[in-house]
């Protein structure tokens, strides 16, 4: 199998898509009623859909975790280790939530962590000096 999209299930879809296209810049190609799809520059997509619109997707109930969401990360690639940091004080300035101040770890990556506006952890990640 080939991994084709990641998507978010959000409660608020005009507060997330403004962030993800006006903050993170990202693409957006279709827009539908609950749901908002983007693609990034290497053709990869996004998808944000109300929870709402899924409701049927089980017959097993579905929770959605409240604050900041540890259960996974969306992560963008810069080039190099300085662009971590101008890109982590540009999304907090955008309203980002701060989450872990960049650092360059024993590995040699150069990491830092935001949050969207309903706790979707990002990392945002160079191996570059």
């Amino acid at each position: 199998m080939k991994l084709g999209a990641i998507g978010f299930f959000v409660e608020n879809l005009d507060v997330m898509v403004k962030f993800y296209r006006d903050v993170m810049n990202m693409k957006q190609n279709i827009d539908m009623d609950g749901f908002v799809g983007f693609i990034t520059e290497d053709g990869f997509f996004f998808n944000l859909c109300t929870r709402g619109e899924r409701g049927n997707l089980s017959s097993i109930p579905i929770s959605y975790p409240k604050g900041l969401n540890g259960t996974m990360e969306i992560s963008f690639g810069v080039s190099k280790y300085e662009d971590v940091d101008m890109e982590y004080e540009r999304l907090i300035k955008a309203g980002a939530k701060p989450v872990s101040k960049p650092d360059t770890k024993p590995y040699g990556l150069r990491e830092a962590y935001v949050a969207d506006p309903e706790g979707n952890l990002i990392e945002i990640v160079s191996s570059n000096e």
